[in-house]
Order: C-alpha cells, then structure tokens, then sequence
C-alpha cells in the first residue's frame, strides 16, 4: 500500500484546493449538487440502519440496545457518502472550508476564488441534499395505501427524531455546543479527506476516510451538509402527520438555518480551516516550500 508522507499530503491538498477554484461556476453547482446528494446518501443510509435501535433508559436496565451501540451503527454506514464524492470527484463544502484555503496559503491564490468556490459548492450542496430528501420522504420513510393515504413508517419516525434533535439547540449555551461540535466535526472530516489523499489506492482511501467520518457521527457531532438531509427529511416526512399532538412544531425550515444550519456552517469552517488548513500549513510551510 503506497503512502505519501505529510508533507506532500499538505502540497498535494493545496493542488487540489487549486484546482477545484479554478473550475466554471457551473461545474462548481453540478459537483457541489452531486455531493450533496451522496452525503444524504449515506445520511438516509444510516437514518435506516439505527431505526429501532434507540431504546428507553427502563429499556437499557432488562439489556436492551444501548443508545452508544445506535451511534456506532449509525457512523459505521455513513461514510458511503464521502467514500463516493473523493473517489469520483465532487465538490463538497467541508473539504473544500480546508482545501481551499490550503491552495490560498500555497499558491497565493486569492480569497475572493475561495469564497466563490464556498458559495457554489454550498448552494450545490443544499440542492442535491434536499433533492434526496424528497426521494426518501415520498420512498421508504412513508408508505400509501390505495387511496394514496400516507402513514409514517417506522424509518420515518426515526428520520423525524432525527431532526427534531438536530433543531433543539436554543439559546446562547445551544448554539455555543452547536459551535463546538461543527468545529470537532469538520476537523475530523478534513482529516479524513488528508487520509484519503495520502493513499493512492482504492483501498487505503477507503478505510483512511472511513475512521474519521465513523468517529465524527458515531460521536453525534454537527455537519452542516449532512443536516442539509436530516432536517429536510424530518420535515418533509413529518408532513404526513395529520395528528397535531404528533407534530413537533419546533421542526420547520426556518428553525433548520436558525437553530442549526447557519451556527453548525461557521463552526465547519473553524474547524476545517484553522484546525486542520491553517495548523497544517504553519507545521510545513518550510517542506512545501522546498518542494517548489
């Protein structure tokens, strides 16, 4: 298995993040949409895979499935998502809140190229996660009767827990542990996507992205586009509720940019850039230097 050493994985990142500034504006919204649709691949995947898992604390004292081993369920099946955009080359925000940045500090390229790059990529993003989301909230996270009459199905209900949770956080103290696990997230996720440029086969890319994106679900932190999914899914299902006393009234497409979105996009930010972009570039700034 060939691997590259840090330093020209951090030059390599910077190639990359090059790259991708330079692509057209609309191929920047076509792989950004791709992306996003891959993410809430592996969103509804794990969505399916943890249903009925949970269970109540009376239910964990008589040995019931533990709420850790939904969680290790859930980031088990995940990363489909970001296995299939680094090996077929879409754009997805997170990566690109590092790699972007690392092409700024290693090329001289400009800020404004990286905020167009963040703008299109974002926007494809948010359409391919929503597009997916409708595909499941109208598939298996509902079904019809003859009539046409939908009833939520168990997979839906899970989707809806889902996103009520994703929306709860309220107040300063909420939005701070938003904040904190965007931050946590997106350090993880671009860790993953280094791993995965340090292989060169399929294989060592698999399970170098694998790990990271496992430990960042599994450890119930904030991607913001992969709640471009689970909030959507929430909602659109949810919509097939006819009793009021079952609907959480908390969920709505407002509350998903204000309790969430918007808090848990800056936090990915943070996380990617300064803590894997910028410590990265500072730590070798010297060997990439010397590579030129």
């Amino acid at each position: 298995m060939v691997f590259h050493p840090p330093v020209a994985i951090c030059a390599k990142a910077g190639d990359a993040g090059k790259y991708k500034v330079g692509l057209p504006a609309w191929n920047m919204l076509l792989r950004g949409f791709m992306a996003g649709a891959y993410i809430a691949m592996g969103a509804a995947l794990a969505t399916m895979c943890s249903a009925g898992i949970m269970a109540s604390d009376a239910a964990l004292r008589y040995g019931a499935a533990s709420a850790g081993f939904s969680q290790l369920i859930t980031g088990a099946v995940f990363p489909v998502g970001l296995i299939i955009i680094v090996l077929t080359g879409a754009e997805l925000f997170t990566g690109d809140a590092m790699l972007a940045p690392m092409a700024a500090f290693i090329h001289k390229i400009s800020w404004m190229q990286v905020l167009n790059l963040w703008v299109f990529v974002y926007i494809g993003n948010l359409i391919g996660s929503i597009v997916f989301a409708y595909i499941m909230a109208y598939g298996p996270l509902v079904s019809f009767d003859a009539a046409g009459v939908a009833t939520v199905t168990g997979f839906g209900s899970r989707a809806i827990a889902i996103a009520g949770a994703k929306v709860s956080y309220v107040g300063l103290m909420g939005m701070w542990s938003a904040f904190l696990k965007a931050i946590a997230c997106n350090w993880l996720v671009n860790l993953a996507i280094l791993l995965g440029i340090c292989a060169d086969d399929a294989a060592g890319k698999f399970f170098g992205i694998w790990f990271p994106i496992m430990a960042f679900v599994s450890s119930g932190f904030e991607h913001c586009v992969a709640n471009m999914y689970f909030i959507p899914a929430g909602i659109l299902t949810q919509g097939f509720i006819t009793d009021p006393a079952k609907i959480n009234a908390g969920l709505n497409w407002i509350t998903m940019f204000t309790n969430n979105i918007v808090i848990v996009t800056i936090g990915n930010i943070v996380g990617g850039m300064l803590f894997v972009g910028v410590l990265y570039w500072v730590s070798f700034r010297k060997e990439i230097a010397a590579l030129k």
